[in-house]
């Protein structure tokens, strides 16, 4: 009987054991598989992310190619222009993809350079404290009062226009929320133990910031980059909308939108593609956002 018993014993020692070694990271990745909403957003962007690299070399018509003897012509499977062409004779379809490459590349670029500065200006201010925090916490609100469209005229005025720059302009924006939110969560952190142990063992400040601190936001700074690249689309939607945005013969979605919007009662086809295209991403990117923000949620934990 006893001898029966052993393995069960054993076997429940073993389950034990392996839920104590779980770390916090494989229960935020459990619970991240478990949300629908967010699987279901990371599979579409992930074939969203497909169609716009690799569709344009399958896709039998380029972006820019006019065809003068199809102008503004409704979906069709004639020739495959199975969305309609534009007022121009270009095909639908190649211009939907080149428009969500555009505007994915935006978005990832731009949140990566605000990632890059924020996650830098936040955790320096948040660790040194006192003046230097004070100084440079001030410098971000007077930023934070010039409005968005006046820097990126600005921008554009001085540097011309360019994809690059609109890159750079967004990212130069949006820095400013991330700084905040990291220097919060540097002020909490640099007052645990671990830090104060880095300290006693004679770690110098930016060994400290980058080996103990900078690790241990990247629960807060990835939910917000997931939640910051919908914004940035939108941000540069909106600056093609006003004729700010990329230069023909290159395109983005919310070019496509302000283009298709002036067509509507003539041609709806063209404002459709483009605006459920548009709505499919960004929801995509709020739920994958929304499934980070429960997954790593302190108090979820």
């Amino acid at each position: 009987m006893t001898m029966l018993a052993a393995p069960a014993e054993n076997a429940d020692l073993m389950n034990r054991a392996t839920i104590k070694g779980r770390s916090l990271w494989d229960d935020a990745r459990r619970r991240l598989l478990a949300n629908r909403a967010a699987m279901t957003g990371a599979v579409v962007l992930g074939l969203l992310i497909l169609i716009a690299l690799f569709g344009p070399l399958f896709w039998p018509h380029e972006y820019k190619t006019l065809y003068r003897d199809r102008t503004a012509i409704g979906p069709t499977l004639e020739h495959l222009h199975i969305l309609g062409t534009d007022i121009y004779g270009r095909d639908m379809v190649a211009r939907l993809m080149m428009g969500l490459q555009v505007s994915l590349a935006v978005g990832a670029v731009a949140t990566l350079v605000s990632l890059v500065i924020g996650v830098a200006w936040g955790a320096i201010a948040g660790f040194a404290g006192g003046r230097v925090d004070q100084v440079m916490m001030r410098l971000v609100d007077i930023l934070y009062a010039m409005p968005f469209i006046f820097f990126v005229i600005l921008v554009t005025i001085v540097f011309g226009r360019s994809i690059f720059l609109i890159f750079l302009a967004i990212g130069a924006v949006e820095w400013m929320t991330m700084a905040r939110i990291v220097r919060g969560q540097t002020l909490a952190l640099k007052q645990k133990e671990f830090v104060e142990a880095a300290r006693a063992a004679g770690v110098k400040p930016l060994g400290i910031v980058l080996r103990h601190i900078v690790p241990n936001l990247l629960g807060p700074v990835v939910v917000y980059v997931t939640l910051t690249m919908p914004v940035v689309i939108l941000q540069e939607s909106f600056l093609s909308f006003i004729g700010l945005g990329v230069n023909e013969p290159l395109t983005s979605l919310g070019r496509l939108i302000s283009d298709g919007q002036r067509e509507l009662s003539s041609s709806p086809w063209l404002l459709f593609g483009p605006a459920a295209l548009m709505v499919v991403t960004l929801l995509s990117l709020n739920f994958i956002g929304d499934g980070l923000r429960d997954a790593l949620d302190p108090k979820e934990r």
